[in-house]
């Protein structure tokens, strides 16, 4: 696995040497050539300036702030590199918090984090145990690819995470949602969608959690390429016109589905006690 950035965590007087490392893994992602229609030649992807008309090299692109209508200031790499921030190779604990105070939507961008070396290990194993034990997250900062990010630190497994955070001024208000003001809902059936959630509750590690759609579409790939014709089954959605009724079928339908799982557990446990009570008359005889 290759760092994509070195540097230390720092809080207080304690400095660990570490690295990140990108947590998610884009090479099962199925990508896409542009094409001609007509011929199937690859089509390139031409920069053209929308005030000449004129084809640009990466050479001639420059970053440009517009600060009044088709006004820029123009920003060179060197510009970039005199915004010296601490968090361009530490990150700087700015304190620690319960997860349950951040809120899920400013969540982004998953990385693992590593110690960098041996005499790392010591401090890096402290910090992830402690954050483990007192159920708390790291608050900090870190410049990755040109731009200061808020982040989270907490621990996974026998190592740590690190989450990139949106800023809270960029989230929109869940109250501009349409038709949320004046919802009523009936106590009967409140009472049955909590027993519907309860008898199809498990854990998510039970829970298929692969990327349908990716399999799909190189199930697609693969049958266009064989001359195959594709036929999809279309599901009907029907409107719930009856509400109580639909919640009651849904529950009966959970129930029907857990109960050949609990005889087969149930089946299992007596088949595991009669081979335990063998045993013991073996070991008793011999």
């Amino acid at each position: 696995m290759r760092a994509i950035w070195k540097g230390h965590i720092r809080f207080s007087l304690v400095t660990i040497p570490i690295r990140v490392y990108s947590a998610l893994d884009t090479a099962e992602t199925v990508s896409f050539n542009q094409l001609h229609k007509e011929d199937q030649g690859r089509v390139g992807y031409d920069k053209k300036c929308k005030k000449c008309g004129k084809s640009v090299a990466m050479e001639e692109i420059v970053k440009g702030f517009e600060y009044e209508k088709d006004r820029y200031v123009v920003l060179e790499p060197e510009d970039f590199e005199k915004v010296k921030l601490p968090s361009t190779r530490i990150i700087e604990m700015e304190g620690f918090v319960k997860k349950a105070e951040v809120h899920p939507a400013l969540f982004d961008s998953p990385y693992f984090i590593g110690p960098d070396g041996e005499v790392a290990s010591k401090a890096y194993s402290l910090l992830q145990k402690t954050l483990d034990e007192s159920g708390k997250l790291g608050v900090g900062r870190v410049v990755l690819r040109d731009r200061e990010d808020v982040v989270l630190l907490g621990p996974q497994e026998n190592g740590l995470m690190m989450y990139k955070l949106r800023y809270p001024n960029e989230l929109r208000n869940i109250k501009d949602v349409p038709q949320l003001n004046g919802m009523v809902t009936d106590k009967e059936q409140l009472k049955l969608a909590k027993t519907l959630v309860d008898s199809m509750t498990t854990s998510l590690s039970k829970i298929d959690l692969k990327d349908r759609y990716q399999e799909a579409l190189k199930e697609i790939i693969q049958a266009k390429i064989e001359g195959k014709e594709i036929v999809t089954p279309k599901e009907e959605i029907r409107p719930v016109t009856d509400l109580m009724k639909a919640l009651k079928l849904s529950i009966e339908q959970a129930k029907g589905e857990k109960m050949p799982m609990e005889k087969a557990k149930g089946k299992a446990r007596k088949e595991k006690a009669v081979k335990k009570t063998t045993r013991a008359r073996k070991q008793k005889q011999a």
